[in-house]
């Protein structure tokens, strides 16, 4: 007979904290390269972003030329995305980040020129037209008359934004596939959790600094220091060496992409949280209309905006330093729906508020409980995912989550054009808890999930 193995009781509390290395993933140097210049770029695109926001609201003063934003984020999001993602499987994944880095510092170098020099912009037909259109379509919604749509810079900053929101759907496929090759497969989760926080450490000091930096020293500074830090991700990824090298895909275009839709409709869990952070971000995300707060409401300027768009980071990253540290969650599923559920409360207190040091803790408590959404969400599509599907799964992920931030955008500007932005704000946090009571009753089994490391199959 087989010698028997005396019974080992699970590991404590105490002990899962002892053993468990918070920093594990950054003892690869292939991510740590990875993740520090993952850092760089998404600093200076959270500053971009800062400035295209108020440089837009600045030249029109209008709700829904933020929702516009929005739209041409979205729309290479929802077009591209699948393409990307099969790209991203069936091609290298380095090469894809290094070429789509370099076009996004030509973007950014864009737009510096012609920000700098709005002013002297010749007066061709194309871009009056261009301005009539927006002006248009902004007739259709606003309330009040007080809104302006001559600056000629105006449709050429749309269309830059739209060819860099293109070039990042690429490259946003490549970067979701490419770091789990960069730690094996224990690490995942470590990973996935210290990508968020790094993403959360960006958005705080990305918006803050952009805040500043719009006062000081203007819009084209902002993106030119953009486009340098795309080159320096560009420099980083270069010395990266994989751990693992990912079988590619094989089988037609539209089978492979066909095959990673399926894959994520058989997977219940995987598209409950995904429906989740979707409807969450699209219906209760106010961070669209934080200008608008900022000019009329809190009155506290860009400088006060650049602290409203890094307070949820703030709030999430420490919760993503929390969760780094804490044992696994042994119950997912409920803690998700609750904190989901948190989300839409904080975010209709911000609706309400009229003081800043209100706003800002709403606005950092809507990043405590949005962290937990990320970092469950991202661990188990990583986890359930084969290494050859990451590209299209990531492509499909994309589509839902990468939209719901621009999507929300639109639906915001829109709604607070039409019925002021407090009420906008006020009945995206009520929809977001009618979205949590409707995914716990049509997917039961989202409040049963128990610890991630249990859900790996």
């Amino acid at each position: 007979m087989p010698e028997r193995k005396p019974y080992a009781p699970p590991p404590t509390i105490e002990q899962e904290l002892v053993l468990r290395d918070p920093y594990a993933a950054f003892r690869f140097r292939s991510y740590a390269l990875y993740a520090l210049g993952n850092f760089i770029a998404m600093t200076g695109r959270q500053m971009l972003t800062i400035a295209i926001e108020w440089e837009v609201y600045a030249r029109t003063h209008s709700a829904t030329a933020l929702g516009l934003v929005g739209l041409v984020a979205a729309l290479p999001i929802v077009g591209l995305s699948l393409p990307a993602g099969y790209l991203a499987d069936r091609f290298s994944r380095r090469s894809i980040i290094l070429w789509t880095q370099g076009l996004s510092a030509f973007c950014s170098v864009s737009l510096a020129f012609v920000s700098w020099n709005h002013l002297l912009l010749p007066r061709w037909t194309v871009l009056l037209w261009a301005n009539h259109f927006l002006r248009s379509i902004a007739t259709v919604f606003e309330r009040h008359p007080t809104f302006y749509f001559d600056d000629l810079s105006l449709p050429l900053l749309y269309l830059l934004m739209l060819f860099s929101a293109s070039i990042r759907t690429f490259g946003w496929a490549a970067r979701a596939s490419f770091f789990p090759t960069l730690v094996p497969r224990e690490n995942f989760a470590n990973a996935v959790t210290w990508n968020s926080s790094i993403f959360q450490i960006s958005s705080v000091l990305g918006p803050a600094a952009g805040g500043f930096l719009i006062v000081r020293l203007g819009f084209p500074f902002i993106y030119t220091l953009d486009a340098l830090c795309a080159l320096s991700f560009f420099l980083l990824v270069l010395p990266i060496v994989k751990i693992r090298e990912a079988p590619r895909v094989t089988a037609s275009a539209w089978q492979s992409l066909a095959e990673g839709v399926r894959f994520v409709l058989r997977k219940k869990v995987i598209l409950a949280t995904i429906t989740l952070d979707l409807f969450a971000v699209l219906l209760g995300g106010a961070t669209a209309l934080l200008p608008i707060f900022a000019d009329q409401i809190l009155q506290c300027g860009p400088i006060g905006l650049g602290w409203m768009r890094a307070a949820p980071a703030i709030g999430a990253f420490v919760m993503a330093v929390t969760i780094a540290y804490l044992p696994p969650m042994r119950h997912v599923g409920r803690t998700l729906l609750w904190c989901v559920s948190g989300f839409g409360v904080a975010t209709i207190i911000f609706g309400i508020s009229k003081w800043f040091w209100l706003s800002l803790a709403m606005l950092f408590l809507t990043g405590v409980f949005d962290s937990v959404s990320v970092v469950v969400r991202q661990t188990l599509v990583q986890l359930l995912t084969p290494d050859a599907m990451r590209g299209r799964i990531s492509a499909v992920n994309n589509i839902f989550i990468g939209t719901s931030n621009e999507f929300g955008a639109v639906e915001s500007g829109l709604t607070a054009a039409l019925f002021g932005p407090v009420v906008s704000v006020i009945a995206g946090g009520i929809g977001t808890i009618l979205v949590v009571l409707g995914v716990a009753l049509k997917w039961p089994e989202t409040r049963r999930i128990g610890a991630l490391d249990k859900n790996l199959a």
